[in-house]
């Protein structure tokens, strides 16, 4: 069993946007952020559930496969599920749809109780508030030895990295510059010691940089 994450980052460290608006939710960097991964087969066949084959194949696509393999359970932040667009809508199912992509149980931290949300595909959104290390323990209970991940926000991965807890990070760099967002590496200095770094670029220009303990 390992503690993963896989985050894309800009140039600059930044794995948020600031442009949101409510015609566009996630903001017009977005797309250009995340535009390498959404391109993939693995990700139109988990994501959009297109089984054509269509999709870009080769490194991103490797990386973007192995997101999903050995996952028996996952954290995310209240932000990542959407808590934080519809906060007192208690009817709010977050923005991954009727059938999640994550189809294992997800521990979203929040200081909002919420009864636990099963939807299809097998995915059920567990509702805690726990320190990183206590909601580790209750996803790795869940996760039957299979690998638990870490999905983000940024400010989440930040806490889980600042506690030791994280056994292979995984970044993935776009070549674009944000300027402003919630940069990764805030107040994670030095943090390449005690891991051994290897890095791949792609031919989209996306730089796989990955750190294992």
């Amino acid at each position: 069993m390992a503690v993963r994450v896989d985050l894309m980052i800009s140039l600059d460290g930044f794995a948020t946007t600031t442009d949101q608006t409510p015609e566009v939710p996630f903001g017009e960097d977005w797309p250009r952020l995340v535009g390498a991964y959404m391109a993939t087969r693995t990700f139109r066949e988990r994501v959009f559930k297109d089984t054509s084959g269509a999709g870009t194949t080769g490194v991103d696509d490797d990386y973007a496969r192995e997101y999903f393999e050995n996952i028996g359970a996952e954290i995310m932040g209240a932000g990542m599920f959407g808590l934080h667009n519809h906060p007192d809508d208690p009817d709010w199912q977050g923005w991954w749809g009727d059938e999640p992509p994550f189809q294992v149980p997800v521990f979203v931290l929040t200081h909002k109780a919420r009864p636990s949300l099963e939807m299809a595909g097998g995915t059920t959104f567990h509702f805690i508030s726990a320190a990183p290390a206590d909601a580790l323990k209750q996803a790795v209970a869940v996760a039957n030895g299979r690998d638990v991940r870490v999905g983000g926000g940024p400010t989440v991965v930040r806490e889980f990295l600042k506690a030791g807890l994280v056994d292979r990070l995984h970044v993935a760099i776009t070549p674009i510059l944000l300027g402003r967002g919630i940069c990764l590496w805030e107040d994670l200095r030095g943090l390449e010691a005690g891991y051994t770094v290897k890095s791949e670029t792609a031919p989209s220009g996306v730089i796989h940089l990955t750190f294992h303990r």
